[in-house]
């Protein structure tokens, strides 16, 4: 029998995949954006500030590093220091999807840069990594689907919270939001043994360091962990070459 080449998925196909693998975020990306716009106008931020700072920075981790630091009192050069530390990680993301986006028209490029966040990111991986036949037009027919949901509900949500502020609730805890989403993110992608060392040790280091000034004990942890995941990529990679 002759061969049968893959099926390749259209750009609209893509995209409403994207949306589908996009869309359950939103259970968690809500509470998070909420949470964010409440405690941002307890910070002294008004509704507008806090709207146009989630446009603006559009990484939740970064924005509330940011905001407890200014509510400390921090010095500027360190909030945004320990910010950028923190978003270190799109650098990463925008460098794995290179391969796969990097010859697209630069437009779309251009808006692929303000869109990679952690769900789009997670998810777009996985896709083409398990469609490698899929041409460029549709991976980022699917890149731009996941954040489809994702994007607007940041937003509407920071200006729901920031316009209810201090009204919410304790009893509604939506401070579980933070961890959920990251777990959610996190867990699927921990698929080598690089990756394990890598949150291993920054698991252990952020508790070592959990007493160092103005939460930079964070930052600590993530550069070690960094280097402990790269040292031990080179150790596997050599192994296997050996062998």
């Amino acid at each position: 029998m002759p061969a049968t080449t893959p099926k390749t998925q259209t750009p609209r196909s893509a995209f409403w995949k994207g949306v589908k693998d996009g869309g359950p975020f939103v259970l968690v990306v809500g509470p998070f954006a909420l949470l964010f716009g409440v405690l941002a106008t307890e910070a002294g931020l008004n509704v507008f500030e806090t709207l146009a700072f989630s446009i603006a920075v559009i990484a939740g981790a970064a924005q509330f590093t940011a905001l407890q630091l200014l509510v400390e009192d921090t010095p500027t050069v360190i909030v945004l220091a320990s910010a950028l530390a923190v978003n270190l990680r799109m650098a990463m993301y925008s460098a794995s999807l290179t391969p796969y986006l990097g010859a697209a028209p630069l437009w779309q490029r251009a808006m692929a840069a303000y869109f990679t966040l952690d769900q789009s990111y997670a998810c777009s991986i996985m896709q083409f990594e398990a469609k490698p036949q899929m041409t460029v037009p549709a991976r980022m027919a699917y890149f731009f689907g996941t954040v489809a949901p994702v994007a607007p509900a940041w937003y509407v949500f920071t200006f729901v919270g920031a316009a209810i502020g201090t009204r919410v609730p304790e009893s509604w805890a939506l401070d579980f939001a933070l961890p959920i989403t990251f777990l959610a993110l996190l867990a699927p992608m921990l698929r080598t043994p690089a990756h394990l060392i890598a949150a291993f040790v920054s698991i252990v280091v952020s508790l070592l360091a959990a007493g160092v000034p103005y939460s930079l004990g964070l930052l600590i942890a993530g550069v070690i962990a960094m280097m402990a995941g790269a040292q031990a990529e080179v150790i596997i990679e050599r192994r296997k070459a050996g062998s």
